[in-house]
């Protein structure tokens, strides 16, 4: 790599969390996966659409997020959807766990990126949105929408 030439930054970004859920309170977690898996990820196939959090024996797993295989990974690939375990503090653990007990919280991945080259996962506790929410949402942005092209047909230089 050249000398001035940064190194490019990998995000993977659940949007369709942001459209289904109302967005409670977010953790970042390191994320365990194995150097094929890191590859790939680096190469931005992975996605986040399917999946959710777990917490099993105090630990926490995410379940559904599918990184495809690595080309010239051959035997070392894993299976593209299995389980991974999730790095958290033992006290944000238990605070996830005591709110996913209330009824209606779920624990949703948001983003996947890299820290100082290690992979970490937004993830956060959600209540899903009702229909009549989702339609109030879309409303609400085509109006702020509407509003901003008003504004620039309006301005003059």
């Amino acid at each position: 790599m050249a000398k001035n030439q940064k190194p490019q930054s990998v995000t993977i970004t659940n949007r369709r969390a942001w459209h289904d859920y109302h967005i409670g309170e977010t953790f970042e977690a390191g994320i365990v996966l194995s150097g094929t898996e890191v590859k790939s990820v680096r190469q931005g196939r992975a996605s986040l659409q399917e999946a959710y959090c777990k917490v099993e024996g105090g630990e926490v797993f995410i379940i559904g997020m599918h990184i495809s295989p690595y080309e010239q990974g051959n035997r070392y690939n894993l299976d593209p959807l299995r389980p991974r375990k999730l790095l958290l503090h033992r006290e944000e653990i238990r605070r996830i766990e005591r709110q996913l007990q209330q009824k209606g919280y779920t624990l949703i991945p948001l983003k996947l990126y890299f820290v100082r080259g290690y992979a970490k996962l937004q993830i956060a506790l959600a209540r899903g949105k009702k229909l009549y929410d989702k339609r109030e949402a879309i409303a609400r942005r085509d109006a702020e929408l509407e509003r901003r092209r008003a504004e620039a047909g309006r301005l003059d230089y």
